[in-house]
């Protein structure tokens, strides 16, 4: 900086003289520059290095697709797409000589004549005027230096340009050009720019359009479109390099003058990572970190993610919360939904929140709230387990108190509105869900079982359970996709897979540098599966999830979550082919979900399972109907009374929930004397 406060002194300090003398007080002042400028210039031609062109023009942003292929989004600090300059059209890259440098091909790395002008054009307005730089200079400035505007940088710049010129050919600086220059709207280079602007290919653009691209390089906040009267300037500017391409010989002028100046996309200024776009987007971004890539190659080299998510899948998910949740709610509703495909873990849609640039915590895999009633199968495997039937009795009457001797304490239990049930099996009591049926149940089983069952199914250690008469109803708080991922296990007939949505990365070069493995094992036998789907289905055909399969025409299972004032509402259910799991709670998970939408109640069997109907049916609309597995009836189909299994203490101790008689989430432990 301190050379060029120097000069710029010096110029302040004359620039009346020169104004005055003119030409003959310009040539003074250039023969003193002149001796500066050479010794300056031929110590920084020996000191100035080249970097390595590759390391910058190779380097974009990472592109993340759907499992078809077509495009996400990306990530990265810039937005660039390499093509060769075979793929780029003939008429844009003339378009881009005609508004840029119409010699390119003829003079050298800078010109000197169009340096004179800039310098003189920088005396008369003290260092604000033009840069008069060749299409080779500008790729040097881009690639290798700052854009600041100084002495110092301008010489760098003609330096790199010339040293360009002696490592590479005019057709590969204006391949390297064309991909690394600023565009505007975000984007650099031209396939960017192409889909930034009119939503295409660089390939199917028209003649009109290659020209308005060249238009908006000289200053693209100058001539952008969505400045003010930048649309106006832009136009003058593209009649410009129209003329241009005819005075070159490089457009028909009958053409050009039939040519409209083109229709340019409205630009978006919500961000890339607004809407639930962002959650998936920040999700493999992490999940890419966990595999051992770096921020670094993230941001600048250019990968390829071919991701797990199916478009017709992600689009259902997003259409079916909105559709389905009240425009009304309250601004802290939690709404998350996780889809995975049974046997394999590939997650095929995900909707973490509604606008990722407003909370950048994802419902769906960070959120925690308790699970309710979702546990319930858990309970019901560890039995099964056991040898007890889906035909055997037990006594669902409200409340009913239990003793747990290894705690010192003893739990009350309360049916969902203190229902009565008395005698009633285990498929009905699962397709109604009964408190004081699974509660004895676990007990029954054994409640370390019931743990391990859940472990297996797809719970991680992360989530805090414990042994207690309260685990089978689900007072741990799991993710979402922990709850998808054990439902899964029980779609893929006792086969847990590791969720995963990183399929394949490829690299700059198209080289494989990551492919997915699918990671599964046989954890339940088939014969406790088939069991547990057929009481499953029960819930869904006559129990408290009947609105998930509304319209749907093949066979699903299901169970619904409820949990204490109703402060999170779970539906979790599956066909052969996916298991999907939502759920809507508050921020604290502790406030009412009751009177969103006018509903007295808001249940799992409410808006979580109307939200999972109308994702399904988009998903598998056209997929093959496939049939559950035929029930094994473990334990046989006679029924065994249970209903004393489990000793009740007297009714008379229950301890009433103090809001009113749900369906509990936990039930309520007192000390004993």
């Amino acid at each position: 900086m301190a050379l060029k406060d120097s000069i710029l002194g010096f110029l302040r300090h004359h620039r009346d003289n020169i104004l005055k003398y003119g030409i003959r007080g310009s040539i003074f002042i250039f023969g003193l520059l002149f001796v500066a400028a050479s010794f300056v210039f031929t110590y920084a031609y020996f000191t100035v290095g080249i970097p390595d062109p590759k390391a910058f023009v190779n380097s974009q942003s990472t592109i993340i697709q759907y499992a078809d292929g077509t495009e996400l989004g990306r990530i990265g600090s810039e937005n660039r797409t390499i093509v060769p300059l075979a793929k780029i059209p003939l008429n844009l890259r003339h378009a881009v000589l005609a508004a840029e440098d119409r010699n390119f091909y003829s003079e050298h790395a800078f010109s000197p004549q169009g340096l004179a002008r800039a310098i003189w054009d920088n005396i008369k307005s003290l260092g604000n005027g033009g840069g008069g730089s060749t299409i080779t200079q500008q790729y040097a400035k881009t690639a290798f230096l700052t854009p600041e505007r100084s002495i110092q940088r301008k010489i760098k710049e003609i330096v790199i340009a010339i040293k360009l010129e002696e490592q590479q050919s005019k057709d590969q600086i204006l391949e390297n050009y064309l991909n690394t220059i600023w565009f505007g709207r975000g984007s650099y280079g031209v396939q960017t720019a192409a889909q930034t602007y009119f939503g295409r290919n660089v390939n199917q653009l028209s003649v009109a359009q290659d020209a308005m691209l060249a238009s908006i390089l000289r200053s693209p906040n100058y001539y952008g479109p969505s400045y003010t009267d930048g649309l106006n300037r832009l136009k003058a500017r593209w009649q410009y390099v129209i003329d241009g391409m005819v005075k070159e010989g490089w457009l028909d002028a009958a053409k050009a003058k039939a040519m409209k100046f083109p229709t340019i996309a409205p630009k978006v200024t919500s961000g890339a990572l607004a809407g639930p776009k962002g959650y998936l987007m920040a999700y493999v971004s992490a999940e890419l970190l966990k595999l051992g890539f770096t921020d670094s190659q993230l941001q600048v080299g250019g990968l390829v993610v071919k991701t797990t998510l199916e478009p017709r899948a992600q689009m259902a998910a997003q259409d079916a919360v909105l559709k389905r949740i009240p425009t009304k709610a309250p601004a802290d509703l939690r709404v998350a939904l996780v889809s995975i495909r049974p046997g394999t873990g590939e997650i095929v849609a995900m909707y973490g929140g509604r606008d990722y640039l407003q909370s950048q915590l994802n419902n769906a895999t960070q959120s925690t709230t308790q699970a309710g009633s979702s546990f319930k199968p858990f309970a019901l495997i560890a039995a099964l387990q056991n040898g007890i039937s889906l035909q055997s009795t037990w006594l669902g009457s409200s409340p009913a108190v239990y003793d747990d001797p290894n705690a010192n304490t003893i739990y009350s239990v309360y049916n969902y509105s203190n229902e009565q049930f008395g005698k009633i099996n285990l498929l009905d009591a699962t397709a109604h869900s009964v408190n004081t049926v699974f509660v004895p149940l676990g007990m029954k089983a054994g409640l370390q079982n019931v743990v391990d069952v859940a472990r297996k199914a797809g719970i991680p250690e992360s989530v805090q359970m414990w042994a207690t008469p309260s685990v089978s109803l689900g007072v741990a708080s799991p993710h979402v996709i922990d709850v998808a991922s054990a439902y899964a296990t029980f779609a893929a007939q006792g086969i847990y897979a590791k969720p995963f949505m990183v399929k394949e990365v490829l690299g700059a070069n198209q080289g494989v540098l990551f492919e997915s493995r699918i990671q599964a094992q046989q954890v339940f036998s088939a014969d406790v599966m088939a069991d547990l789907t057929s009481a499953l289905q029960g819930v869904v055909k006559y129990g408290t999830g009947g609105a998930a399969v509304n319209g749907l025409n093949r066979p699903a299972a299901g169970k619904t979550g409820t949990t204490t004032d109703n402060a999170s509402a779970w539906f979790n259910g599956y066909t052969p082919q996916l298991a999907t799991s939502v759920a809507l709670f508050r921020n604290d998970g502790t406030q009412t979900l009751n009177g969103i939408g006018g509903l007295g109640a808001v249940t799992g069997g409410s808006y979580p399972a109307q939200i999972w109907n109308s994702y399904t049916k988009v998903t598998l609309k056209g997929a093959p109907i496939i049939a559950f597995p035929a029930p094994a009836n473990i334990g046989g189909t006679e029924p065994t009374d249970f209903t004393t299994a489990v000793p009740t203490l007297d009714p008379s101790l229950a301890v009433k929930p103090t809001s009113g008689l749900k369906k509990t989430a936990s039930p309520k432990p007192t000390k004993k004397n």
